[in-house]
């Protein structure tokens, strides 16, 4: 990433930053549920999607994505009762982040189907059949030690071959 371009993304990162302050302390009665860390993680994200159309840096739509989805989720978890709080909605995210991503860089848009896929199957499934049953076990053990997997996930990302 060029000077320039780190430049512009600082700029869209400041921008958002300074109204969610702003906001916050003119106290805009609309927007009161929006003072919290999840709006931060929103700004951030937007502020990659942003950047990454603007400098046409296309890698970046994935994690804009990301972020501005977990925000969103996170967001609604903490603010309202309908929202899902289910396991597949991280997946689901991650999918849309694949989809999004692919259709700038052709690449991933299968994996993001899959994910989606998998996700809605799982979200919208109350009751598993019986030969399903694995997949609570398997859930329960991500559960617990979800920070293996990305330790897993840093030390590949250390050792890989550039």
């Amino acid at each position: 990433m060029s000077k320039t371009k780190q430049k512009s993304f600082a700029g869209y990162l400041l921008i958002g930053i300074g109204a969610y302050f702003l906001l916050r302390e003119l106290q805009v009665p609309i927007i009161t549920n929006f003072y919290s860390w999840t709006t931060l993680i929103i700004i951030i994200g937007l502020a990659l999607l942003i950047y990454s159309y603007s400098a046409k840096e296309y890698q970046h739509l994935f994690t804009g994505t990301l972020l501005l989805g977990l925000g969103i989720h996170w967001h609604g978890l903490n603010h309202y009762d309908f929202w899902i709080d289910h396991w597949a909605v991280y997946p689901l995210i991650i999918g849309i982040a694949f989809i999004v991503r692919s259709l700038r860089t052709k690449k991933g848009f299968w994996l993001g189907i899959l994910f989606v896929g998998i996700s809605i199957i799982f979200i919208f499934s109350i009751q598993l059949p019986i030969w399903f049953d694995w997949v609570y076990t398997v859930m329960d053990y991500l559960e617990r030690f979800w920070p293996i997997v990305i330790i897993i996930i840093g030390i590949y990302l250390l050792m890989r071959k550039k």
